[in-house]
């Protein structure tokens, strides 16, 4: 697979700070490339970096075979960007809004009218953009960037605002982006939504690139316990606690919570008890790596 977007020592200082601090990695061509990190820790400084948006201070990048940096024109119509905040022109609809984008790059109106389709506003068409939801100019954000078909996506947090259902509907849509070949760059606070998009992530703090591998190779790696969780009304933490192949035992509201790296042992050794109603099984997942890398304390 050859690369859309290769990365190389790349930095950004602010006074002391350092945001991002000689980062390495690239990005093949037809992927979905997660970058995830608490707040603060250097993923929008690094897309916009990649994007042509802000210069770095040292190090390269090469997006497409080019250099975005100064402001690169001919990359402009092959790169769509979804950012963090989206500003919209004034007084205009939804319909008016993707169509003046559209239009920017030759689009038919019927196209972007179809985007709109995609992502869910045909009712809202002729609403003005300041009478929408947060969620709504989300998602109209994100078909602004892709009306053009552009060949590399970037989307830094694009379901941040969207409820439950808007997520889903949109991770569908995402999931089909990189079909035709089509990369794209996503920047996440949902664990889950990047195990269920990305084909590689990249976990970043403090400005440094901390992991970088396939979800389910770091969940592996991780090597963590199987959480078993049991009525606890059916057993307490010091039955559970002298099961066999059992390496910790806790209260956890209603439940008892078993942690073991034998759970077929485990559960048997439960099914032998007969305390298997309500039981749920639980194992690593994508933010048990992250709040391990990470930490748990709070970022503001």
């Amino acid at each position: 697979m050859s690369a859309a977007i290769e990365v190389h020592g790349l930095t950004k200082t602010y006074g002391d700070l350092t945001a991002v601090d000689d980062i390495t990695f690239s990005v093949g061509q037809g992927e979905f490339f997660g970058i995830l990190g608490p707040n603060g820790a250097g993923k929008t400084t690094t897309l916009e970096m990649i994007e042509g948006l802000r210069q770095p201070d040292a190090g390269r990048v090469r997006l497409l075979g080019e250099n975005p940096w100064p402001r690169n024109a001919s990359l402009l119509p092959r790169i769509g960007v979804q950012l963090q905040a989206s500003s919209f022109f004034e007084r205009l609809t939804a319909r008016e809004q993707i169509r003046t984008f559209a239009a920017l790059y030759g689009v038919p109106a019927v196209r972007a009218d179809a985007w709109l389709g995609r992502v869910g506003l045909e009712d809202k068409a002729g609403t003005r953009t300041e009478k929408l939801s947060g969620g709504q100019k989300q998602r109209l954000a994100i078909a602004s960037a892709l009306v053009h078909d552009p060949e590399v996506v970037f989307l830094d947090e694009p379901t941040a605002a969207l409820d439950p259902q808007a997520r889903r509907n949109l991770w569908d849509l995402l999931g089909t982006l990189n079909e035709s070949g089509r990369t794209v760059v996503l920047t996440t606070h949902y664990m889950d939504e990047a195990e269920a998009l990305c084909d590689r992530v990249a976990i970043v703090d403090h400005g440094r690139l901390l992991e970088l591998d396939t979800p389910s190779a770091l969940v592996r790696g991780l090597d963590a316990d199987v959480r078993i969780y049991v009525d606890a009304a059916l057993l307490d933490v010091d039955e559970a606690a002298a099961i066999p192949q059992v390496s910790a035992a806790e209260r956890d509201g209603d439940s008892t919570v078993v942690r073991t790296k034998a759970p077929s042992v485990v559960l048997a050794a439960l099914a032998e008890r007969q305390v298997l109603e309500g039981l749920q099984v639980k194992a690593a997942t994508l933010e048990d790596v992250f709040l391990t890398r990470t930490g748990r304390e709070y970022r503001a």
